[in-house]
């Protein structure tokens, strides 16, 4: 969703795109960095990047995998961003919609 310079990403999961299945059954490292591939398309398609990005909000399925999705996160920013300073972020554990899913991330983006 674009509105102006804002660029709202719904939540995101681990899912191919060019399937629609979920991947990564049980690997909250590689679910995490399939999600922001797919935050990060999303953004592309509407004109922004990560470094437009002032916000994500990250959902995990169990605390137990903060600090995997934590590490995952950095590294994917890191590969994909090259910004000196991240976005602001919050994480919270909730029931996700599917059970396949460790992580669901959105993201606000400020473009131009």
């Amino acid at each position: 969703m674009r509105s102006g310079p804002f660029v709202q990403v719904a939540g995101q999961g681990p899912a191919d795109p060019a399937t629609g299945e979920y991947v990564h059954l049980g690997d909250v490292r590689a679910q995490t960095r399939q999600t922001l591939a797919n935050v990060h398309a999303v953004l592309r398609e509407a004109g922004a990047d990560l470094a437009d990005v002032v916000m994500f909000r990250a959902y995990l399925s169990t605390r137990d995998d903060f600090a995997a999705f934590d590490e995952a996160y950095g590294a994917y920013l890191d590969e994909h961003d090259g910004a000196s300073v991240r976005p602001a972020r919050t994480t919270v554990v909730v029931g996700l919609p599917h059970p396949d899913m460790l992580v669901e991330i959105d993201a606000l983006a400020v473009v131009g």
